[in-house]
């Protein structure tokens, strides 16, 4: 009887440290989101750069139009109108973008309270294997982040909102459909840059080996193409093959952590 109630404690223990860590973890969100809130101009400044025509991605690209002779890639001013239609739009927006601004911020002491709440139940060996997941897992979403904010996202914006189907339709963007397209792809480039680590756990499970990914690599490079054009919808090769040739290093790259975790089985 004894030996049950303090299984208890302990199980409540456990309980009441989790309680702890999302609470810490919610408080440190919370203090960055507020001061991101409070720094509107900045956070603004930075999220809404990629529409306009001045991006550091188009300055470059017109660089290489210029050095090159590639005219191609020269990038034409634009201007694209942001609206907002709704009347608490704007408020929410900026409550919204700060709070998702506060928690990547904090991402890294999140990581880090939740491997300190794991880490204690898990054997020597186990602990460097997490944390040989953990890091590169979090750098590789946030490439995914940066790759997207600087490259993709910016050339997809360009396109889709300044394609017309007639000169009677004038493009006029609201404010919110900006913030959650730009939210939904870095999002998506983030989890995408996950590959490697998801590779690694199929790996585990048994329902992939580095043989197969290298049997496939073709399809899978064509399917790379394929994604690279739908996500940047331009007519020059050197914007696609900006956008391709991460995509499949990530695939080769999981083909070498396949191959490494089938030899330490």
């Amino acid at each position: 009887m004894q030996e049950a109630n303090e299984k208890e404690m302990t199980f409540w223990d456990h309980l009441d440290e989790l309680r702890k860590v999302f609470f810490r973890i919610a408080i440190a969100v919370i203090l960055l989101a507020c001061i991101a809130f409070l720094n509107k101009e900045l956070l603004f400044d930075i999220v809404l750069a990629p529409q306009q025509s001045d991006f550091i991605l188009y300055r470059f690209f017109n660089r290489l139009a210029a050095d090159f002779s590639m005219p191609s890639l020269q990038v034409e001013d634009f201007h694209v109108e942001l609206i907002n239609i709704q009347l608490t739009s704007q408020f929410m927006i900026h409550m919204s973008t700060a709070f998702y601004a506060g928690l990547l911020l904090a991402s890294p002491y999140i990581i880090y309270l939740l491997f300190g709440f794991i880490s204690p139940a898990l054997h020597e060996a186990e602990r460097k294997t997490c944390l040989k997941i953990m890091i590169p897992g979090f750098f590789l979403f946030i490439t995914g982040i940066l790759l997207n904010y600087f490259v993709i996202f910016p050339l997809s914006f360009r396109f889709l909102a300044t394609y017309q189907v007639s000169e009677l339709v004038v493009n006029k963007i609201s404010i919110s459909s900006y913030i959650s397209s730009f939210t939904m792809l870095s999002l998506l480039l983030g989890a995408a840059f996950e590959i490697p680590i998801i590779a690694y756990f199929l790996s585990k499970l048994g329902l992939i080996t580095a043989p197969m990914l290298k049997q496939y690599r073709k399809y899978a490079l064509v399917g790379i193409l394929v994604i690279a054009a739908i996500i940047t919808p331009t007519s020059d090769v050197f914007t696609l093959l900006l956008v391709s040739i991460p995509l499949y290093f990530l695939y080769e790259l999981s083909i070498q952590v396949v191959g490494r975790s089938r030899k330490k089985k």
